[in-house]
């Protein structure tokens, strides 16, 4: 793998919330331990269920929220305490694309101007070159000049996001984090964005963090993936070994849901019930309730995440780096 552009060790962060004024304070363990890396150029796609984490993991690569442990950096230096000059400096080499077009877009603002605003902010070029670089952006990623005058509102949610895309690459960011930035949006839609990213990327040289509950969408645009539940990452590899072959219970369960046009789900693996409150989490591995292989390791001792050969990583007591081949032919 090349150099890092971002890398991150160990993370972790707990919100800390009570019910009631002398209730006693109960601790969410939002994201526990995440350790990753992504290079310059490259896509490094992150699922999982609602509540596994991914939004918070994404905002702690960012520096938008601060670690309780662990640490991130980017470009081989640390992240710099939230809201720094260092810190607010590194917004222009790095930017979220938000899940929401129209709550992340101003209402009351001309989308040229929004799209303008990481360049006033940061004061990049003079007024005319700021205008000209708006027009820029505005064809890069498919919208016509005409558009510019219009309010969120007045366009259609493809087109939106497209302002949310032009707005974040303004500043020629060299990291994108992805925070579902196609779930909201028709089928059809989505193609034409996962398109626009992937042509962007390619001629840009951005790194993105995918992240997105779309199985399909992620195998279509990611280098490598790493699968999340409840706050762990429990397995990580390149994305065509992920959906070939998974190794783990959970990712096994999540790739046999994808539909495959004119083939009926019949070998579909069923989840039964819902992932644990994080506040309340089980002993051992946290999967195990809903596995169907889980043993009474498994509810005693939470694996960690081991090199399973072929750069991939599994956290799993049935697949040890010992015995990973053998296990995987039995399970899957």
């Amino acid at each position: 793998m090349r150099t890092p552009l971002l890398a991150a060790s160990n993370l972790a962060k707990i919100y800390v919330s009570r019910r009631g004024l002398f209730a006693p304070p109960t601790q969410v363990r939002a994201v526990d331990g995440v350790s990753l890396s992504l290079a310059k150029g490259t896509t490094l796609g992150i699922v999982g269920e609602s509540g596994s984490g991914k939004s918070t993991t994404g905002r702690l690569l960012l520096g938008l929220e601060t670690p309780t442990t662990g640490h991130a950096s980017f470009a081989g230096e640390p992240m710099p305490r939230e809201k720094t000059p260092q810190w607010r400096d590194l917004r222009k080499r790095m930017q979220l694309v938000y899940q929401d077009p129209l709550a992340a877009l101003d209402r009351r603002l001309p989308v040229g101007r929004q799209i303008g605003e990481p360049l006033d902010i940061h004061a990049l070029g003079s007024q005319q070159e700021r205008i000209a670089r708006v027009r820029e952006l505005m064809d890069a990623v498919g919208l016509r000049p005409d558009q510019a005058d219009r309010y969120p509102h007045e366009l259609s949610g493809g087109q939106r996001q497209r302002v949310v895309i032009a707005r974040a690459i303004a500043c020629g960011p060299e990291l994108l984090v992805c925070d579902e930035p196609v779930s909201a949006l028709d089928v059809s839609i989505q193609a034409q964005v996962v398109n626009l990213l992937r042509d962007l990327q390619e001629k840009r040289a951005i790194a993105m963090v995918f992240i997105s509950h779309d199985l399909k969408v992620v195998r279509n645009i990611s280098d490598r993936v790493a699968v999340m539940y409840l706050g762990r990452i429990v397995e990580e590899g390149a994305s065509e070994e992920i959906f070939r072959k998974p190794l783990h219970p959970y990712t096994q369960a999540l790739v046999s849901s994808i539909p495959v046009p004119g083939t009926a789900l019949k070998d579909r693996i069923v989840l039964h019930g819902e992932p644990p409150n994080p506040a309340a989490r089980p002993a051992g591995c946290a999967f195990h309730p809903r596995c169907r292989f889980a043993t009474a390791q498994c509810r005693a001792q939470n694996p960690e995440l081991l090199d399973a050969g072929s750069d991939r990583k599994v956290a799993c007591h049935l697949l040890g780096p010992a015995n990973v081949t053998q296990r995987a032919a039995e399970v899957y």
